[in-house]
């Protein structure tokens, strides 16, 4: 067997000083920009708002399906079980038309039924004066309620007026 001295060529060396010039500055930057870029990337699915708190039936699969939702499109989620939803709903002023399974609440708004993540994020970005949205009953389709159909439905903002207008069409 040969054995061959490889020469470490410390030019090529990005650690090295040379000429009293430091050669690593170029390689600090592209770490620097890519932690930059990750960094953006990686929060640009998080939500900078109070957390959400959501109130539900304790046996209901689809409620639990909806957090799961929320949570992956990186709301912090806290839920509360309860027997009774009506008082959480009179509570919050939500009008038996506009009702649905669960209800959250996330700010100075109520979240009602199976609003898409989306919809909450832009509600909390534009600060809408209004009190709440909601996806009266429980179409099919609509986040948690996943299946074999996908309804046609829409997310209704409600105002201080209790006047509902649409805000999304799905």
């Amino acid at each position: 067997m040969i054995k061959k001295n490889y020469k470490k060529d410390r030019s090529k060396n990005i650690f090295s000083v040379k000429k009293n010039k430091i050669n690593y500055f170029f390689p600090l930057l592209a770490i620097f920009t890519v932690s930059i870029y990750m960094g953006f990337n990686l929060t640009s699915n998080t939500v900078q708002a109070e957390e959400i708190m959501v109130y539900k039936s304790p046996t209901c699969g689809c409620c639990n399906k909806w957090v799961t939702h929320l949570r992956e499109e990186g709301f912090t989620v806290k839920t509360k079980d309860l027997g009774d939803m009506k008082s959480i709903k009179k509570t919050l002023g939500v009008k038996p038309e506009f009702q649905s399974c669960h209800t959250a609440k996330v700010g100075k708004y109520f979240i009602e039924g199976h609003v898409s993540a989306s919809d909450v994020k832009r509600l909390l970005k534009e600060k809408s004066d209004i009190k709440g949205l909601s996806v009266p009953g429980m179409p099919m389709g609509s986040p948690g309620m996943e299946g074999h159909r996908k309804d046609n439905y829409n997310v209704v903002a409600i105002d201080k007026n209790n006047s509902a207008t649409v805000y999304t069409r799905y």
